[in-house]
């Protein structure tokens, strides 16, 4: 009887151990699914005590780039295939100029830790608080030390992911969660916009990010709208040529851009609609000049400490002007180094749809001034 009821015991424990006494759970087959109403590449699904957050390989559609399984600080861990990720995230390492700028719009730049690429940063908050030492340097983005990262004990890094990349190294090697930063290769520009909502999940910020977006999506709608409204068969559609040759190429947005998407928003026709690649194209000079050769309006970004000029531009390339927009004298320019063009036109696209509008229809009423492109000095 003592011998039976051993086995019996014994039984039990082993049950409880490979079952209910564990300290982790398995993952859900069920749960919430929140609705984005433009992202594509992003899919979250609320459980009991923890979210999953999945994304897409915008590379390989078939393909998942990365799972995270978003926990609270005190939860309990589910069993399954990803990367944990403790929220709210506290401090992290920032990879980028434009995630920084987006922790700041949600009121969250005290979690920032430590800073790739400095040189490439122009927020003058960051700059002052990386020689305050209170945010880390941690190097070149490309190549950081990670030792200093190390040091910095972050919960998270956070990085732009690229195609055929090779992966991040060493830092795949320390334990800490990679946050890949993928919302660039959205299709349009609300779509890449909404991923605010979930960096918000990260930050223990949702409330905030999701009214942002709100902000944001009804203000690009309603500039897009705008110009709806005023189509008539009268009214011209500018065709739009943008960037300029870059070292022996000119890289081209593909026409499954956010820039292709918002200069026809924006009442634009854009020579390479038709390409598929929601990335940049790389083409000879020649090939854009035979395609976009008589573009009405010209649009690039460049870096400098002063307004270029037509003759300044024409030095860069001696087949400029070749085209009708710069005879025309109808180029514009945005000086990344002197505006906020990469910190703030991702996650508020808006702003940049207002210049665009603006260009494209200057008989436009009801918008503000420009903010990032100018007409350059003739």
């Amino acid at each position: 009887m003592i011998l039976r009821l051993s086995i019996k015991l014994l039984f039990l424990a082993v049950l409880l151990s490979s079952c209910g006494g564990r300290q982790t759970r398995s993952l859900q087959d069920e749960g919430d699914t929140v609705a984005f109403r433009y992202a594509t590449q992003l899919t979250v699904v609320r459980h009991q005590g923890y979210t999953v957050a999945t994304l897409k390989n915008p590379w390989k559609p078939d393909k998942t780039l990365h799972q995270y399984i978003l926990v609270p600080a005190d939860g309990e861990v589910p069993e399954g295939e990803g990367t944990v990720v403790r929220t709210p995230l506290k401090h992290s390492v920032i990879f980028t100029t434009v995630h920084c700028a987006m922790l700041m719009s949600l009121g969250k730049e005290d979690c920032i830790s430590g800073v790739a690429d400095l040189k490439y940063i122009k927020i003058p908050w960051i700059q002052e608080q990386v020689k305050a030492g209170r945010i880390m340097d941690v190097g070149e983005g490309m190549s950081p030390v990670v030792e200093k990262i190390i040091d910095q004990r972050p919960d998270a890094l956070f990085l732009s992911p690229f195609e055929n990349s090779g992966g991040y190294g060493r830092l795949e090697e320390i334990g800490i969660p990679i946050i890949e930063c993928a919302e660039y290769m959205e299709t349009s520009p609300l779509a890449r916009a909404e991923w605010l909502r979930f960096y918000g999940m990260l930050f223990g910020c949702e409330a905030e990010a999701d009214s942002l977006f709100a902000v944001v999506d009804s203000s690009y709608n309603a500039l897009k709208n705008l110009v709806r409204s005023q189509e008539t068969g009268d009214r011209k559609q500018p065709n739009v040529i943008v960037d300029k040759v870059t070292g022996s190429v000119w890289y081209v947005p593909g026409g499954n851009s956010t820039l292709g998407q918002m200069i026809h928003d924006a009442g634009g026709l854009y020579p390479w609609a038709s390409d598929e690649h929601s990335g940049s194209v790389s083409l000879p000079f020649e090939a854009v000049l035979e395609k976009a050769g008589e573009a009405d309006i010209w649009l690039f970004r460049y870096s400098s400490d002063h307004d270029i000029s037509y003759q300044e531009l024409l030095s860069e390339h001696h087949g400029y002007n070749q085209f009708k927009a710069f005879r025309d004298k109808q180029v514009y320019g945005c000086d990344v180094e002197r505006s906020l063009f990469y910190e703030e036109s991702p996650f508020r696209p808006d702003w940049l749809l207002n210049d665009f509008i603006r260009i494209f229809h200057p008989e436009q009423e009801g918008l503000g001034p420009l903010r990032y492109y100018k007409p350059l000095r003739e």
